[in-house]
């Protein structure tokens, strides 16, 4: 099918006014070539077969011919240039739209002796006496290579190969947290290595890329798991570059993450330690005021810092029997499709919105930074129950909290936003159920 407006008009265009001719009894499109592609097409005049001697027949595929020719001379036209990448992807569009599947020169000379001849043909057939189609050689003998794409250029690369898809949903700060470690393990990898063309990537690049990550861990106090995120993001950039972009290169891009150690369990925060030390007169009173509330508001809700950060006024709901707050896909991505859900407020949570009904304004574009303000506050005011206590406690102790009064695991699920493990049957709990539930475990 023709790939743009152009390729429309001109098919509309010239189809009017083609004639079609029996040739040894089989019916041909006879049509002078058009202006345009007169630069890429050396015949004044085109005869196109149409393999059939029924005259209903050939009327019925004389457009769809046509327009495939249409196609193959615009790829050709995309073709006439010094971008490599553009004329490697024209190459490989010339050829589909003349049958051929593109492949190497090493493996056109590879092929069958009656393919190959067929492709050769197609060639001479195409050139003007003794000169030769180039493009379309190019195309259909493999004489187009691919091009030298580096680790840089891969990368942008692979946010166009990627698509609207893949980020539909996401925030501007959602973005920018998906891109950025990303970013990051690229130029590290350019660090190492330089920013050679991909196909160059081999063991020894990795190992290097490996040996300087062992260094960093073990001068910077790393985890293992800080070098592996490196890995990931590089090699599933590149595959997904590779394949879509049909560059027919094996890199050796698994087998070098480090063995992670046994993973550290976040601890919650004891229900004793909050009453006496987060809660108590003035611990608080140095941390800034929305950064204080999203904290207060987790202490019996146990949604996520981000959750926290990213509510509007339309999901404080606070004058109605019973105040909760939505969490919704507005305006942000949510970390899974049950994260969706709804939260009764009691206690200090409940005190902490009536304070903000309109949500935290400086979180709410960016929560990276809460986290960070919230512990470093904690730490230095000596409010961790240990050192490796963090905000992220509070969502941990109100699950404790829930498991220790014995309530369902629907409930506690669907609370905390968890996949159940299981097909869910009805609605579950309604909202007025939920309050007395948290009513059972609020601080």
């Amino acid at each position: 099918m023709p790939r743009d407006l152009l390729q429309i008009k001109a098919i509309a265009a010239h189809i009017r006014h083609m004639t079609m001719q029996k040739r040894s009894n089989i019916y041909q499109i006879r049509k002078r070539v058009p202006k345009r592609y007169v630069s890429v097409e050396p015949r004044d005049v085109v005869w196109i077969s149409l393999h059939t001697d029924s005259e209903v027949i050939a009327k019925i595929k004389a457009p769809k011919v046509w327009a495939g020719m249409i196609e193959a001379w615009e790829a050709r036209l995309a073709g006439d240039t010094t971008d490599a990448e553009a004329q490697y992807a024209a190459a490989r569009d010339l050829a589909a739209a003349r049958g051929y599947r593109f492949l190497s020169a090493e493996r056109v000379s590879r092929l069958p002796k009656t393919e190959f001849a067929a492709r050769v043909d197609e060639v001479m057939a195409a050139s003007k006496g003794d000169k030769p189609d180039m493009v379309l050689a190019r195309a259909v003998l493999g004489g187009t290579s691919a091009p030298p794409i580096t680790v840089s250029r891969a990368l942008e690369l692979y946010w166009e190969v990627k698509g609207k898809a893949d980020i539909t949903g996401k925030s501007p700060d959602q973005l920018r947290r998906w891109k950025n470690p990303r970013i990051k393990a690229f130029s590290n990898f350019i660090a190492v290595n330089g920013n050679i063309p991909i196909s160059e990537i081999g063991a020894d690049e990795m190992l290097a890329f490996r040996d300087w990550w062992e260094a960093k861990i073990e001068a910077e106090g790393l985890s293992a798991n800080s070098a592996n995120k490196d890995f990931v993001n590089l090699s599933s950039a590149l595959r997904l570059v590779i394949m879509r972009k049909r560059l027919n290169l094996d890199l050796p891009l698994s087998g070098y993450s480090f063995r992670e150690g046994e993973a550290k369990v976040r601890p919650p925060f004891s229900v004793g330690w909050i009453k006496d030390k987060l809660l108590a007169p003035g611990a608080l009173n140095g941390l800034n005021p929305e950064a204080r509330a999203i904290m207060l508001g987790m202490v019996n809700t146990g949604y996520r810092p981000s959750e926290g950060a990213g509510l509007t006024r339309d999901q404080i709901r606070l004058d109605v029997n019973v105040p909760h707050i939505s969490i919704e896909a507005l305006g942000r991505e949510l970390k899974s499709r049950n994260a969706k859900r709804i939260i009764p407020l009691v206690g200090v949570s409940l005190e902490a919105f009536r304070a903000y009904p309109d949500g935290f304004p400086r979180y709410r574009a960016g929560s990276a930074t809460l986290s960070a303000t919230v512990n470093k506050y904690l730490r230095e005011n000596k409010l961790l129950e240990t050192p490796d206590h963090s905000l992220y406690g509070l969502r941990h102790s109100f699950e404790d909290r829930l498991l220790s009064a014995e309530v369902d695991e629907r409930i506690r699920r669907d609370l905390f936003g968890h996949a159940l493990g299981r097909e869910k049957y009805g609605k579950g709990a309604d909202l007025d159920h939920l309050r007395r539930v948290v009513e059972l475990v609020a601080i």
